[in-house]
């Protein structure tokens, strides 16, 4: 009788249907190709892009944020808190089986009240092992396992995707940092050359070669490159500290490699927009999500059926702790209890509610992302095509503005023509110098970013860089 109960309650066990919907990924809307096409593209989704640049500084630089940028140690510490709550949850689908032991002495009230006299006080030994399974017969707890494995993934993907964030914003804060480095570089040599040509105008002017509004205007073209100095520092110093915060240390100066101008331009990434479902963490994150509630759907459901439990105690109960293991002092019990909703006002039915409506957020969320997703892949190549333009153009404005400031000093060294036009050419020169350097650095943070809307492969690899893949 026993082993017929049993079989019959495994049989439910395996045989139980689980209720709610199965997850079937959502149809995606991608486009066939990018608005903008790019033959030289090569497939390097699962390279380490940052090397590229050729700056082994740089390189050290993202190995070390990899290893001790704060956010990333808080999203890894993340995992471990959801691979816990999956253990957890996952263990409903197991007996549960303990044990225990108890011995007291007693005085009984009844015995009292009938006159027992002095029987009234005695010793009472037990040691008994308890155990109880809940049969998931409708999928409840399976489902929550679901959705707990569906979370655990989900802070993996949002780990990667601090990884890729992160080798991103160190690439271009570096980045930035060389291009204001530039930037003062042309600013100080500026001012040099502007001082040393002050020195000589006011030799000039106490010769009475020049007037003094001649003497006034170089002065103010000096004092114009001087006054560019200090909020570049102050910017290097900024830049420095920021930097320092994504490489988990205090702010303080950051180590140097190549001139901005020395930095290898990274070849562009090819890949459809397709690729971008399986290459993006975030979009792999927010479809986790998205099974997740899924899950949760059918387990709220579930409370509508019956729960049944399979119980049952077996050890030893004696007033005498040297008879208590004796044969004839065994005591057992088992059973199979069955609980079932019958009125709740509405308990169940609004967990339903609640859960469907959680689900269908997170699949809003999931057709977000991939939009989201195409948008950046085709801002990026934009902007990176248009820039390399931009940049081109502006080499060859700097060669003609040199030309002019040359030919001007010139005109007027020979009394062709007055300061102004001198003091015109030199300014556009030294505007357009600290706007080319700045071009600069908007393409190769184009780059970046079209590296980083892209995704890859490059961040699995980026993530055996943490050493922490391995320690998990």
């Amino acid at each position: 009788m026993r082993k017929t109960l049993l079989v019959t309650l495994v049989s439910l066990l395996v045989g139980g249907c689980m209720v709610g919907p199965d997850y079937v990924r959502p149809p995606v809307d991608a486009p066939a190709a990018w608005r903008l096409t790019e033959p030289q593209a090569k497939d390097l989704a699962n390279t380490a892009w940052w090397e590229q640049f050729g700056d082994p500084v740089l390189n050290d630089l993202v190995v070390t944020a990899l290893r001790e940028n704060k956010d990333l140690l808080i999203a890894t510490a993340r995992i471990d808190e959801f691979a816990g709550n999956y253990g957890f949850v996952r263990s409903g689908l197991f007996p549960q089986v303990g044990a225990g032991y108890e011995a007291k002495r007693q005085r009984d009230i009844s015995a009292v009240v009938v006159g027992a006299g002095a029987g009234d006080t005695y010793n009472s030994y037990s040691a008994v092992l308890n155990a109880s399974w809940e049969i998931d017969i409708w999928g409840r707890i399976r489902r929550q396992t679901e959705a707990a494995n569906a979370q655990l993934l989900a802070s993996e993907e949002g780990r990667r995707g601090v990884i890729l964030s992160l080798v991103g914003s160190v690439a271009g804060a570096y980045i930035n940092l060389r291009n204001l480095d530039r930037q003062l570089e042309i600013a100080k040599a500026t001012a040099k050359s502007r001082g040393e040509s002050y020195e000589l105008f006011k030799l000039r002017f106490e010769g009475g070669v020049i007037s003094l509004l001649e003497l006034s205007q170089n002065k103010s073209q000096y004092e114009e490159a001087l006054a560019s100095i200090p909020p570049l520092e102050k910017a290097i110093a900024q830049q420095e500290n920021g930097l320092s915060l994504l490489l988990g240390r205090n702010p303080g100066p950051i180590p140097r490699g190549k001139d901005i101008d020395q930095l290898t331009l990274p070849e562009i990434p090819a890949g459809l927009p397709s690729e971008l479902l399986e290459r993006r963490p975030d979009i792999r994150r927010t479809e986790q999500n998205l099974i997740a509630a899924n899950a949760l759907i059918g387990a709220a459901r579930a409370q509508y059926f019956p729960t049944i439990s399979l119980t049952g105690l077996f050890g030893y109960a004696s007033p005498s702790f040297s008879n208590l293991f004796n044969s004839q002092n065994k005591v057992w019990q088992y059973g199979a209890p069955i609980t079932m909703p019958i009125f709740t006002a509405g308990a169940i039915a609004g967990q339903v509610q609640s859960a469907e409506a959680v689900q269908q957020q997170a699949l809003f969320a999931y057709q977000k992302a991939i939009q989201e997703a195409f948008r950046e892949v085709d801002d990026s190549l934009i902007n990176q095509n248009r820039t390399r333009e931009q940049l081109l153009a502006q080499k060859r404005q700097v060669e003609a503005l040199q030309q002019y400031a040359s030919t001007a000093r010139l005109r007027y060294d020979n009394g062709y023509t007055s300061f102004i036009e001198v003091l015109d050419a030199e300014r556009s020169l030294f505007n357009v110098q600290l706007q080319y350097t700045q071009t600069h650095q908007v393409q190769l943070q184009a780059m970046i970013s079209l590296y980083l809307a892209m995704g890859g492969g490059w961040v699995v690899e980026a993530d055996r860089m943490t050493g922490a893949a391995g320690a998990r």
